[in-house]
This record gives C-alpha cells, sequence and structure tokens, in this order.
C-alpha cells in the first residue's frame, strides 16, 4: 500500500511517501497558492505516484478541555474539501511534535538539503506506520 502524508501550513504543506508501509521519505514541499492550485497539485501527486491512502497532521492542542484547537479546525476544513476531490481514503493523525522531531533528526543527520516541512510530514507518516505496526501486533 502507497501512503503520502502532508503537513498542511499556511504557506507550505510538507510532502512524504511511502511505497513500502514500512518507511517513509521526505518527498517534497507545495508552496501554498490557491485552494484550486494546491488541490491541483495535490492530486496530480497521488495520481502520478498511485497513492491508496492520504495521511493528514493534525496538530492536537495539548493544553485546554477541548484537544481540536483553531489550527486544527482550519486543517480539518482545508483537508475535508481536498479529501471530497480525492477517490483515496484520508485519515487524520497525530502531527505533535513533528517539526521539532524533523529538526532534531536533520541536526542529526547533516540532511540540510531536506526541507523542513517534507521532513516533518515523514515524521507523521513514520509515527502513523510505526503506530500501525504496534496495532498489528498487539492484535
Amino acid at each position: 500500500m502507497r501512503l503520502m502524508a502532508l503537513d498542511i501550513g499556511e504557506r507550505r504543506i510538507g510532502v512524504a511517501v511511502s511505497e513500502s508501509g514500512f518507511f517513509a521519505a521526505p518527498h517534497s514541499v507545495i508552496y501554498r497558492k490557491s485552494r484550486r492550485e494546491d488541490f491541483a497539485r495535490i492530486r496530480r501527486l497521488v495520481e502520478d505516484l498511485r497513492i491508496d491512502r492520504l495521511i493528514i497532521g493534525l496538530p492536537y492542542s495539548l493544553s485546554g478541555p477541548d484537544p481540536i484547537g483553531p489550527q486544527a479546525r482550519w486543517i480539518m476544513h482545508y483537508a475535508d474539501a481536498l479529501c471530497a476531490e480525492l477517490s483515496i481514503p484520508c485519515e487524520y493523525f497525530d502531527e505533535s511534535y513533528s517539526t521539532a522531531d524533523a529538526e532534531a533528526f536533520l541536526a542529526q543527520s547533516g540532511g540540510k538539503k531536506t526541507p523542513i516541512d517534507a521532513a516533518a510530514a515523514a515524521v507523521i507518516l513514520q509515527n502513523y506506520l510505526d503506530a500501525k505496526m504496534q496495532g498489528n501486533r498487539q492484535e
């Protein structure tokens, strides 16, 4: 199963892929223009890479009674509209600390050529894959 993860930001969207279902890799960064253009570019990637499922990072709030804060609501609104235009399943996954984890990994690995947004998307996707593997082991 081919997976793609998105780290959706106000100016950029980090993209990561997993062709094996075991390992995530940074893919690219989409510089946002308009919803129409963004969605068309993501749709093209989904088609070109033959993606089976889209994972969307959602920034859950770590404080307060509601884990879905304003930023998460904005991303859900954007992603729901995107997913309505795609013919594959979409799933949200917690992106907490993904950018910090990506920065730490890039600093350790010397991966200065990898854009932080794509690296953060890879962290989200790898965490998703790891959680699915853990779930399969417990069944």
